[in-house]
């Protein structure tokens, strides 16, 4: 299959720039995945829809302030100026270890590997954090360390901003710390929100529960294999980055107990779905129990798994998303999971009742 059979035409005016005035108030477009039917409804009804002893799997993972801005001061720049020239735009996109950061930076031409980068606060003049550069890559992908710092997560707080995708044509605010994160958030490392879990709120939550619906979590941490603009013009060719995420006890206990009662597995979001899939095709059905079927098992790792329409989904059986970007990887994993035909027909569905897109957008449920 090519990239763009995946194509579709999307007003410009439907991105949603910004969050819902009040969350978990976004529209839902529901569709069933073996007729084809869809039918509009409310974030909010989720509780009604799900039925009790459906599992529901979320991605607790926290996004950082990832973005920041530094100067550069390094081979090609004057060490003592009083002003370094050029002003450069690093997105932190994974943790390697240590002090090691995988990044991207803009403009990226003239960065390259043994300069140096400062980053300050605003109207200071001594830099709260120096990185090296210490390798180049494609497309602006660098690799940084940072100098040794007790309290880096802290002055990311202070000094990083939010780092909103580029169709979101505005400046974070103080309101996307709070917006631009899900309200079950625990373990920080994202680069960008798992925005399917953004119409959550604890109330809804709450009534989940109460129904019956079970709730358990993951975690992966959303870097450059989650939104990185598809450059190949064939599927075959598209190749992920690696992204770091963890499969808890409880939530390997509960999905195992789940297949084996045939209860419906519901992924919030395409993290969440990458994440159990690939944990699936690393699991063996048990040799001494055979007729126990898949067993998944907790444990750490990263994931590259790329998933396009003739994927065998072995857990995941429900799916809540955003809408998505024409020719991405989300909508051709989504496309995989209810059908290329039947989901850009929901597409176009939600393009004619303006339906809000992307990360600050409404939302699908697929089952």
């Amino acid at each position: 299959m090519r990239v763009t059979d995946f194509h579709f035409d999307l007003p410009e005016e439907l991105i949603a720039q910004s969050p819902p005035p009040v969350r978990g108030t976004s529209r839902m477009l529901r569709l069933d995945r073996r007729t084809g039917e869809f039918s509009d409804d409310f974030f909010r009804n989720l509780p009604e829809i799900l039925r009790p002893g459906d599992l529901l799997i979320l991605n607790d993972s926290r996004v950082i302030p990832a973005r920041l801005y530094a100067t550069r001061a390094g081979l090609h720049t004057q060490h003592n100026s009083p002003n370094p020239s050029g002003k450069i735009e690093v997105l932190l996109t994974q943790h390697l270890g240590g002090e090691d950061w995988s990044v991207l930076v803009r403009p990226s031409r003239k960065v390259q590997p043994g300069e140096q980068l400062h980053f300050n606060a605003p109207n200071q003049t001594e830099p709260l954090l120096t990185a090296e550069i210490l390798t180049a890559g494609e497309f602006g992908e660098r690799t940084l360390r940072f100098a040794p710092t007790p309290d880096f997560q802290a002055i990311l707080e202070k000094i990083g901003h939010m780092p909103l995708p580029p169709y979101i044509h505005r400046s974070d605010t103080s309101q996307d710390r709070d917006r631009y994160q899900t309200v079950f958030s625990h373990e920080p490392g994202s680069a960008a929100a798992p925005t399917a879990g953004l119409h959550f709120t604890p109330e809804i939550l709450a009534q989940l529960k109460q129904n019956g619906i079970q709730i358990e979590t993951i975690t992966l941490h959303v870097g450059l294999g989650t939104f990185q603009p598809v450059r190949a013009e064939n599927l075959a060719d598209i190749h992920l980055h690696a992204e770091h995420y963890t499969l808890p006890a409880a939530t390997a206990t509960a999905i195992n107990t789940g297949l084996a009662e045939g209860r419906r597995i519901i992924a919030a979001g395409t993290t969440t779905t990458r994440t159990l899939e690939h944990c699936a095709q690393l699991a063996n059905t048990d040799p001494f129990e055979p007729h126990t079927g898949l067993r998944l098992h907790p444990h750490s790792g990263a994931t590259e798994i790329f998933i396009s329409p003739g994927h065998n989904f072995r857990v995941v059986s429900g799916l809540l998303t955003n809408f998505h970007l024409p020719q991405s990887t989300l909508l051709m994993l989504v496309s995989a999971f209810a059908g290329r035909e039947q989901v850009l027909a929901a597409y176009a569905h939600a393009v004619r009742e303006r339906y809000r897109f992307f990360s600050y957008g409404d939302c699908m449920l697929l089952l």
